[in-house]
């Protein structure tokens, strides 16, 4: 009871529950409270505590519209980077098993593909980072809550269990990292009743069989592009340009290589209708926005692939103030992931103007975290912040798009280095490699610094890690010819470019 007399204390009722909160002292149950055990989140909170912070981390999966559902860490985790990545190389393996045969393998025929086994593998993968993530948060001891969570006020969060109970934890600072989902297109008929989004192809226990992907974002490609690897006739379906956003020559070149790999592409089309047949196929009917003509097939399944919401409107934002870009639904933030309430913090794929990318996440939560604790001032630098594209002939790059350079240079003030070359493993194997192209763009004059490095071609990401560390040291051309080559890799043609665009001489790299 004496503890009860010392200070001034409030009550507040919220929702019919009665919360205590002491404002004289100031302290508060958590230093730190985030909502959202995503990559990003998870990072977030377990460099706060490693620098001596008290923090919770809520996390609750909403299952997909399908039912599909998973557990703690996010998007990447479970239905992303990483089940993405090693159905890729299911893909890549079927092609090599091809390209075995070239190199002396003797293999009988026929190969085949099963499903089965391959989500299997990747579905037990990735139940083990959920548990490593569940360990390291107790390790770190980090309060993990399977909870919805959301605001009260800037020091307040509300968590609701699955069973509907609720519990209050009062934070110094709250950290907002729920990351997005899939969208549907709600105006198309049997869309949202038949169709299945990325939140569920990774999970599926069955092959989708035959498939219509109706996209053109990287999720659409890289999707596309592993059914196709593994033997699923796979077709993408274009309202407008691949890739938008992504450097366009580079983007052609990937929607070459795919068509080229058996992906078909009805291009300039549009759905209009998803209605499932008595013999379970289900028949798409579409507009051929060029022709005007309308088109049906039918397919086993059809993919989602139109672009993410951010998951924000559970969250209470606009109970407590938190400003929102009325266009994209995201949360308005400042160069310190500050939102437009106090003590409350927004960071990844849910902020304004950020890249959605996981390794930014992860980068800008601990950057958070310290900053919070009081241990650095460094704020989270987006420029330059390089990706890669997992298609079946993958595509890498950091900094500028061509497009983009020339929109902030001018045409004149830019120039661009580029081959086409041809990887040492195609040779043997007589792969084409017409889409197999680097490019450079750099400043035209001065010490002509690097603008934006792009890159088709064998394990791009590769590629594209160990050249992203030289635009943080403000890299130029003569730094790449300056560089020695490692012989015979893909990466070596960088550091041979010396046939510039405006030129108009044959790119191609020809010997060794």
């Amino acid at each position: 009871m004496a503890a009860l007399c010392r200070g001034r204390h409030r009550w507040k009722k919220i929702n019919s529950l009665h919360i205590f909160t002491r404002s004289l002292t100031g302290k508060y149950e958590y230093d730190l409270v985030v909502i959202g055990g995503g990559s990003g989140g998870l990072a977030c909170s377990k460099e706060a505590a490693q620098l001596g912070q008290k923090v919770a981390v809520l996390d609750y999966v909403e299952p997909s519209v399908k039912g599909t559902k998973w557990g703690l860490g996010g998007t990447c985790v479970n239905v992303g980077c990483i089940p993405k990545k090693l159905m890729h190389q299911a893909a890549l393996l079927g092609t090599a098993v091809k390209d075995a045969k070239k190199y002396g393998w003797q293999i009988s025929e026929p190969v085949s593909h099963d499903w089965a086994t391959m989500a299997e593998g990747v579905q037990n993968h990735v139940r083990s980072l959920n548990w490593g993530h569940r360990v390291q948060l107790q390790d770190k001891k980090v309060k993990y809550l399977n909870m919805k969570g959301s605001l009260v006020d800037e020091h307040t969060v509300k968590g609701l269990t699955k069973a509907g109970k609720e519990m209050i934890l009062t934070a110094k600072n709250i950290v907002i990292a729920t990351g997005g989902r899939p969208k549907y297109p709600t105006h198309v008929p049997g869309a949202m009743e038949h169709g299945i989004t990325s939140d569920d192809i990774f999970w599926l226990k069955q092959s989708p069989g035959k498939t219509l992907v109706i996209g053109a974002s990287y999720v659409a490609l890289e999707c596309a592009g592993f059914l196709t690897g593994i033997g699923l006739d796979t077709t993408v379906m274009v309202r407008s340009i691949a890739l938008r956003g992504f450097d366009q020559q580079m983007a052609g070149l990937v929607t070459d290589y795919m068509e080229a790999y058996g992906t078909k592409f009805a291009w300039k089309c549009v759905p209009r209708s998803v209605d499932k047949l008595s013999s379970g196929a289900l028949q798409v009917t579409w507009m051929d926005t060029q022709t005007g003509k309308e088109q049906k097939d039918t397919y086993d399944s059809v993919l989602w692939a139109v672009g993410r919401a951010p998951e924000t409107k559970a969250l209470g934002l606009d109970k407590v103030g938190v400003q929102l870009n009325n266009e994209t639904g995201k949360i308005v933030v400042g160069a310190d992931e500050s939102t437009s309430v106090p003590n409350i913090y927004a960071f990844g794929d849910i902020s304004e103007g950020r890249p959605e990318l996981t390794p930014t996440a992860i980068k800008a939560g601990k950057l958070l975290a310290r900053r919070l604790a009081g241990q650095s001032a460094e704020l989270m630098n987006y420029d330059n912040v390089p990706t890669t594209v997992f298609t079946p002939l993958e595509y890498g790059c950091v900094g500028l798009s061509e497009e983009e350079a020339e929109r902030r240079h001018g045409t004149d003030a830019i120039e661009v280095y580029h081959a086409f070359y041809k990887p040492l493993e195609f040779t043997v194997a007589e792969r084409d490699a017409s889409q197999c192209y680097i490019k450079v763009v750099c400043e035209r004059r001065g010490d002509q610094k690097i603008l934006g490095l792009h890159f088709t071609g064998p394990n791009a990401g590769e590629v594209t890690q160990g050249f992203a560390m030289s635009f943080q040291c403000g890299a130029t051309y003569s730094h790449l010819l300056q560089t020695v080559g490692i012989h015979p890799t893909c990466a070596e043609e960088l550091i041979k470019l010396n046939i510039t665009k405006r030129s108009g001489l044959d790119a191609t790299v020809t010997g060794c």
